[in-house]
C-alpha cells in the first residue's frame, strides 16, 4: 500500500478488483484546505476514464502487472493475435489494444510488451518509438519559411501523423508511440 502522494502517471492501482492506469496526478494544496492528489485513472480491462480525488495521505493499492515479449503474427475477424518466444498465441479484440491500433501494420517486426493481469492477457504496449515507412504526402508548399513547417502524411496502414515539410513519400521516419509524433528520418528496417 502507498499514500495517494506517491502516485505517479503509468502506475498501476487496483481499485475494486480492477486496475486502473494513472494517466495524470495533480498535487493541489489550497488555503486552509488539506492536501489533495487529483488523478485521472484509465480501466485497463474496459477502457472507461474517470477522474478521481484523493485525500493526502490516503492509501491506494499499487500493483504490478506482467509483461511479455511478442510480436504481431495476424489479423482475422477483428481479432489481432500476437505470439511469444514460444509460440503461445494470444488474441486481443480492438476494443484492447485501441490506443496502438493505429500503428500495428501487416510484417511489423517491433517486439511489443503483452500486459497481463490475473493471468489474462488485456493489452498491448508498442515500443516507444517505432519506424514506419510514409505512404503518401502532399508536395511541400512552396514559401512558407516562417517556422516549423507541418504537413499530413499517410503511412501504409492508412493513420495519418503531421511530419516536416521535407519528408516525402516513401520516407522511413520514427514515430513516438506514446503521443504520435513525428521524431526524425529513419533509415528502412533490415
Amino acid at each position: 500500500m502507498k499514500t495517494a502522494q506517491e502516485l505517479k502517471p503509468n502506475n498501476v492501482v487496483l481499485i475494486d478488483g480492477n486496475p486502473w492506469l494513472v494517466q495524470k496526478a495533480e498535487y493541489t494544496k489550497s488555503g486552509r484546505n488539506s492536501a489533495i492528489m487529483k488523478t485521472k485513472l484509465k480501466n485497463l480491462l474496459t477502457g472507461s476514464s474517470t477522474e478521481t480525488v484523493y485525500k493526502f495521505d490516503d492509501k491506494v493499492d499499487v500493483i504490478s502487472l506482467d509483461k511479455k515479449d511478442t510480436t504481431f503474427s495476424y489479423k482475422a475477424d477483428g481479432v489481432y493475435v500476437f505470439m511469444d518466444e514460444e509460440y503461445n498465441q494470444y488474441e486481443l479484440r480492438e476494443e484492447d489494444i485501441e490506443s496502438v491500433l493505429p500503428f500495428i501494420v501487416e510484417g511489423m517486426s517491433d517486439v511489443c510488451h503483452a500486459v497481463f493481469f490475473e493471468g489474462r492477457v488485456i493489452s498491448v504496449d508498442l515500443p516507444t518509438t517505432i519506424v514506419r515507412q510514409i505512404d503518401y504526402s502532399e508536395n511541400a508548399a512552396r514559401g512558407d519559411t516562417s517556422g516549423k513547417v507541418m504537413k499530413l502524411a499517410r503511412l501504409i496502414n492508412g493513420t495519418e501523423i503531421r511530419v516536416p515539410d521535407f519528408c516525402n513519400t516513401g520516407d522511413w521516419i520514427e514515430i513516438d508511440s506514446r503521443t504520435a509524433e513525428y521524431k526524425c528520418r529513419a533509415k528502412a528496417p533490415a
